[in-house]
């Protein structure tokens, strides 16, 4: 009789480990993200909800992350603090937004004058970038992954041709991040407005130029429009979004669900990539053709040189102010110098024979 209660208590418990093990296995987990960008953002938008089916699908259905955009939760910028409080689990930004509550956060958005976007994500992936970034987000509860490169900016759209240093004085532009800064030494006027008041406030004349990203994104923003100079970049090489996490959100979900949102992201990070380099190409054909009269521009000599001088002493100073930036800088520039000398000859090296 013993033995019989001991097989059927075995028996109970396999059945109850089994139904257990099914339904963890079934157990769906739902997040919210909140992103900066308006719901019908091109591309931008695009990338969170890229994200957000890739791990449904690879989830089996398991992980469900419903995304409020910003004319929902009306705080553009307000994503860093949303998500490190919990009331989100999961921001699509972009870090440099963050340069004024965290100043080490600008780093992992791109930098004036440094790597292009193979460059940065090969630091990212396979260098020290992601554990820097880590430890840049760590004291603040969260985890920070690349979500999705524009690759080099184009420097903006102005309402007046800039000649000299002497045109800068007094520009008011809008501009984010380390460039702005920059601007600012030169004796510009730099501001960030959110993406959606951006036409407004150039056609009014609130800001004389506006930096945004490309054709990618320029064309249906109508900036050309209003502003018949459209410069190219040098602020912007390679501008990196990203996905920032919840680090006790992420710690609650299974192992496998953590490695599937992890993969999403950077699925979706890679394909940001790749659309917005099409989309450019086939915008800027369409704005070739339908506006004749914009003018392709690059910033004089002297401006450039004064950008990269700020540029240095900018640098210095936050590096001597912060050892955790000296750290990232170096880390950047050690990197930059190792992959440049292989673009030199190859990419730059073959579209240099073809002009020949």
């Amino acid at each position: 009789m013993w033995v019989e209660r001991i097989k059927n208590g075995i028996v109970l418990c396999c059945c109850f480990l089994i139904t257990t093990l099914v339904h963890a296995e079934d157990k769906v987990y739902r997040l919210k993200l909140a992103e900066t960008w308006g719901t019908n953002t091109p591309i931008l938008s695009e990338t969170s909800r890229h994200m957000v089916q890739l791990a449904e699908v690879m989830s089996n259905g398991r992980l469900k992350i419903r995304i409020d955009s910003s004319n929902k939760h009306k705080a553009p910028f307000g994503v860093f603090d949303m998500v490190r409080a919990g009331q989100y689990d999961i921001g699509h930004t972009a870090s440099y937004y963050w340069k004024g509550k965290v100043p080490n956060t600008l780093y992992f958005t791109t930098m004036p004058f440094g790597m292009t976007a193979p460059e940065q994500y090969a630091w990212f992936y396979f260098d020290e970038g992601q554990s820097l970034m880590n430890e840049v987000y760590a004291p603040f509860g969260m985890y920070s992954f690349p979500g999705g490169n524009t690759g080099v900016q184009m420097g903006g759209w102005f309402q007046k041709e800039i000649n000299s240093l002497e045109d800068v004085q007094g520009l008011k532009i809008r501009i984010p991040g380390f460039a702005g800064e920059i601007w600012a030494k030169l004796g510009a006027k730099p501001v960030n407005i959110a993406p959606g008041d951006l036409y407004t406030s150039l056609e009014r004349r609130t800001i004389d130029a506006v930096e945004w990203v490309g054709p990618s994104l320029d064309l249906r923003m109508g900036f050309h429009k209003i502003a018949p100079f459209y410069y190219t970049g040098w602020h912007e090489p390679a501008s990196e979004l990203q996905f920032l996490v919840n680090q006790k959100s992420f710690s609650r979900l299974p192992k496998d669900l953590q490695q599937i949102l992890k993969t999403a992201m950077r699925l979706a990070a890679y394909d940001m990539y790749i659309n917005t380099q099409h989309e450019s190409a086939a915008n800027w054909s369409s704005m070739k053709s339908e506006y004749p009269d914009i003018q392709i521009k690059s910033f004089p000599t002297d401006v450039i040189k004064a950008m990269q001088k700020e540029n240095n002493e900018l640098l210095a100073e936050h590096a001597g102010k912060d050892p955790l930036a000296k750290r990232i800088q170096d880390s950047q520039a050690a990197y930059m110098a190792k992959a440049r000398a292989w673009t030199e000859i190859s990419d730059k090296a073959y579209l240099n024979s073809l002009s020949n």
